[in-house]
């Protein structure tokens, strides 16, 4: 009876653990998003069967394995993505420290920046938040290298294979170069505004990530955020809102387990 009591609890902490990795992993996806929607799916048909609602009943039973196949085929790319992974053994490897941002790395970044800025070299620059950017990645070029000034110049250099893409920025790392994004479809953008600044905005219409743009024209700055374009950014104005932001989500300086996040 002991040994059934030890195995049980055995049983029970691998499948939490396997699910709280699987929330983890998707949490660094865009298919979080198509996960609320399961859930609100979820909630309609339990609410459906506890207040006797047939009609609803009947479609989810009808319609089960119909959506079973959608959520495959939706879901297609994350699944072989995480296959991928544990074949690499690089599964563990993201799910292991969180760098942290230090005043250190916005510094060296507001350096980088400025230095492109002074020299008019157009770049995208992303700072990844919640909202995993693992699809925008593996359209880039994989660099995962501390983030340093000269780096950030380098990959952006007029004569750089990577000049025309945008550079991904997790925590203190430099993660790929050279990524494609979205382009904006927004009428409110200044028909002026080139590819990289519809770029930016396209990105953070569908994300919580900043996008930063150096004019390559007038090498002044502006930060897309939230769907919204600001301009003619100062150095002060941008290291301020950077340290604010930072802060806000990672308030300490240290590398923290996964589970170890402020809660927002």
């Amino acid at each position: 009876m002991q040994l059934r009591w030890i195995l049980d609890a055995v049983d029970i902490t691998i499948v939490a653990v396997s699910l709280y990795y699987l929330l983890l992993w998707l949490r660094g996806t865009q298919a979080v998003n198509l996960l609320r929607g399961l859930v609100l799916l979820a909630a309609i048909y339990l609410a459906a069967r506890l207040l006797g609602l047939y009609t609803i009943n009947w479609f989810f039973e009808k319609f089960a394995a119909v959506i079973l196949v959608v959520l495959i085929i939706v879901f297609q790319p994350e699944l072989r993505r995480t296959l991928e992974q544990l074949g690499r053994g690089g599964m563990l490897g993201r799910l292991g420290f969180v760098p942290v941002a230090s005043s250190w790395f916005i510094r060296s970044l507001v350096r980088g920046i400025e230095a492109l800025a002074e020299d008019r070299i157009g770049a995208i620059i992303v700072l990844e938040r919640n909202t995993g950017l693992s699809d925008y990645l593996e359209s880039g070029t994989r660099i995962d290298a501390t983030l340093s000034a000269e780096l950030l110049v380098s990959l952006f250099e007029r004569h750089s294979p990577l000049h025309d893409g945008a550079v991904i920025v997790r925590g203190g790392r430099i993660l790929a170069a050279g990524c494609l994004l979205p382009l904006s479809e927004s009428k409110l953008l200044d028909k002026r505004l080139g590819t990289r600044h519809r770029a930016a905005v396209g990105l953070s219409e569908l994300t919580d990530a900043l996008a930063i743009v150096i004019s390559e024209t007038t090498g002044t700055l502006s930060l897309a955020e939230n769907g919204y374009l600001t301009r003619f950014l100062t150095r002060e104005m941008l290291e301020e809102k950077l340290f604010s932001l930072y802060r806000e989500q990672y308030p300490k300086v240290e590398f923290r387990w996964p589970w170890q996040r402020k809660k927002r």
